[in-house]
């Protein structure tokens, strides 16, 4: 998210992938976004039964990307594989391999789902900026992944307010092709909507800041970087590896929970997975909770 962390938005993971300023793009510059916008407003009260994500989706109009959309791309691109051959986790290195994101100029969201949906049933669909956190876990509870399309300018490669394309498929869907991040997201957008309970809205909240978007894990005998936040930052990559004033702590479901996030600076908590199957199975006893208080809730 270049250092994209440490501006004001509001705590939910919709928020962490979505840019209420993408219209000022060509790419989606369109009356078929507004009308996804629209939809996505709408959409976000309806009953679950009549939320249908594919009314929020547009077309990823590929040839309105510019010469210098395709420069940002490979600075970028550039610039952080040269930290994460190192430091990135070898999950995101062979799931970027997989997907075939290449350098040399912005993805085509057809031919990264062409790569990835065979592997895991995942698939990235475009769509024209913020949508409401309701929705945004109802495409997860699908295995399909709401994605941003626009690039940031030049003059923000190191700076911008809200994700893009390099945030959403350079940082996240790599991660989409192991199977068990996989389950993890989907169980995540499942749990996400069955409660109504804003304690648990919260808590889902900073499992979701503190795991798919700065997320640190121990491989190789040290520790690498997972999380979207940290793949896409150069400033952070490093940071969260080597700065002495990070708290580092293994990852523990209800300690993640507990811990409220910040978003103005650098991250001062980061959690430490042993593997993505603890945090799959993790998710998994965490939704069982959930399920097992709505017939408590329904009885009262």
């Amino acid at each position: 998210m270049s250092d994209a962390n440490r501006t004001p938005t509001n705590p939910d993971p919709s928020a962490a992938m979505g840019g209420k300023g993408a219209l000022r793009s060509a790419v989606i510059d369109s009356l078929e976004a507004r009308r996804a916008l629209a939809a996505a407003d709408e959409l976000a009260t309806v009953p679950l039964d009549q939320l249908d994500i594919d009314r929020m989706k547009i077309v990823q109009n590929w040839d309105r990307y510019t010469d210098e959309d395709h420069e940002v791309w490979r600075t970028i691109f550039d610039k952080r594989m040269t930290q994460l051959e190192r430091d990135g986790s070898r999950v995101f290195l062979r799931g970027a391999e997989a997907i075939a994101i290449s350098r040399d100029e912005v993805p085509r969201l057809s031919d990264v789902n062409r790569h990835l949906a065979p592997m895991t049933g995942w698939s990235s669909h475009a769509v024209p900026g913020y949508i409401p956190a309701r929705c945004f876990f109802a495409f997860l509870a699908q295995r399909q992944f709401p994605t941003t399309i626009t690039v940031r300018p030049k003059a923000q490669m190191d700076y911008l307010p809200e994700p893009d394309i390099i945030h959403d498929v350079f940082g996240h869907v790599p991660l989409h092709t192991d199977p068990s991040f996989a389950e993890f997201l989907q169980i995540y957008g499942q749990a996400a909507l069955t409660t109504d309970d804003p304690d648990h809205t919260e808590r889902l909240a900073r499992l979701f800041w503190f795991t798919v978007e700065f997320g640190l894990i121990h491989e190789d005998g040290r520790l690498k970087l997972y999380g979207s936040g940290l793949i896409s930052s150069e400033g952070e990559g490093h940071h969260a590896l080597t700065s002495p004033a990070v708290d580092r702590r293994p990852f523990d479901l209800d300690r993640v929970c507990d811990t409220a996030f910040e978003i103005h600076h650098y991250q001062p908590i980061l959690y430490v997975l042993d593997s993505f199957e603890q945090l799959a199975d993790a998710m998994n006893r965490y939704a069982k909770r959930l399920l097992a208080l709505r017939p408590r809730k329904q009885a009262a």
